[in-house]
């Protein structure tokens, strides 16, 4: 491999800027589960301000966001609804299944990650004694294996709109959902406004190092708070987390733009290339998903030319821009990616 390297697998793979580990070191800290850290109280407070939802509980990943969203809002033996490329279903070990006993149902998404009403509407049950009740709807905004693409506030509303008339709840799997409102040109409270829950990432383009919250009505959030609990994510000290969250909503999220414009540069330098296909109109966000024939043999040329990218699916790589990225280091990624386009060829 390259002496120094690119690595755009995640956004997961960001570092704290050294403010944000000086506010780490300066929290003020309490016993989190004895509902006594202040900064654990102060980013929740902040949190369910951003969304517009009454209240909020901070947990260890966005994984178990939505697992303990899912816990609090569906009883055993009922079903979840979510499109069949949601992180919920690719990506969380069925948790829905095997900890809170909830199956999931899955309608498609396309390439865009949205699905179509028609398609809600014939994933929920009806009244049968056969089935089990559809008891919630998850969307996704941004769409993790859709080319991060952003969902808008009209497109949850319409689908809301019909889990809800079916007695359904709605939870937003918002991982990202910072990037969607700045994509969007709106807030974070107007893309969750239809939603009952919605859950983001601390530890993605925010740059904090471990993190997700949950935000909703104060009773799911209590359920939810108890079931963090019983899955063990029931954490002491947790300012020492929350401090890094609050420094990321008051200093980390308008920078998200400089991961959307290097994601750009770097899908239209590689729609110039052969063997790679990118529409560098559809690019939205921070992610970039190309298809590049055999993705393995892509994946080993990029290691050995110092730049790191993932898979999401076969024929494809993922490259996501975040903190830590810089303009001139697209420009050095694109130049290796070159050559590791012609080995490859």
């Amino acid at each position: 491999m390259s002496e120094r390297v690119i690595d755009l697998r995640s956004d997961t793979v960001t570092l704290p800027s050294d403010a944000m580990r000086q506010a780490i070191f300066d929290a003020p800290l309490g016993d989190d589960v004895m509902g006594e850290d202040p900064s654990v109280k102060r980013l929740e407070a902040m949190a369910a301000e951003r969304t517009g939802k009454e209240a909020a509980v901070l947990v260890a990943s966005g994984t178990m966001s939505n697992l303990v969203a899912i816990m609090a809002q569906c009883a055993r033996g009922e079903e979840a609804i979510c499109g069949s490329e949601a992180h919920v279903f690719h990506y969380e070990v069925a948790g829905a299944a095997g900890v809170a006993g909830v199956q999931l149902r899955t309608g498609p998404n396309d390439a865009r990650g949205r699905m179509a009403t028609a398609d809600v509407e014939a994933a929920i049950r009806g009244e049968n004694v056969h089935w089990p009740r559809t008891a919630l709807l998850c969307l996704e905004n941004t769409h993790n294996r859709c080319s991060g693409a952003a969902i808008s506030a009209e497109e949850t509303d319409e689908l809301a709109a019909i889990a809800r008339g079916h007695g359904a709840a709605v939870h937003i799997d918002g991982a990202r959902i910072f990037n969607a409102a700045l994509a969007q040109g709106t807030t974070v409270a107007r893309l969750a406004e239809a939603a009952d829950t919605v859950g983001f990432c601390l530890s993605k383009g925010l740059g904090a190092p471990v993190g997700s919250v949950l935000c909703g009505p104060g009773g799911v959030i209590a359920r939810a708070r108890k079931a963090r609990k019983m899955i063990g994510g029931g954490m002491r000290q947790a300012g020492i987390i929350a401090a890094a969250g609050v420094h990321a909503l008051d200093h980390m999220v308008e920078r998200l733009a400089d991961d959307h414009a290097n994601a750009r540069a770097l899908a239209r330098g590689l729609a110039q290339l052969p063997m790679v296909e990118v529409d560098p109109e559809l690019i939205d966000t921070n992610i970039v998903i190309a298809a590049v024939g055999d993705e393995i043999a892509f994946l080993r040329a990029l290691y050995r030319a110092g730049v790191l990218a993932g898979t999401p699916r076969r024929g494809a790589v993922r490259f996501v821009t975040h903190y830590g990225i810089t303009t001139a280091d697209i420009d050095d990624a694109l130049e290796r990616i070159r050559g590791a386009v012609a080995a490859v060829a």
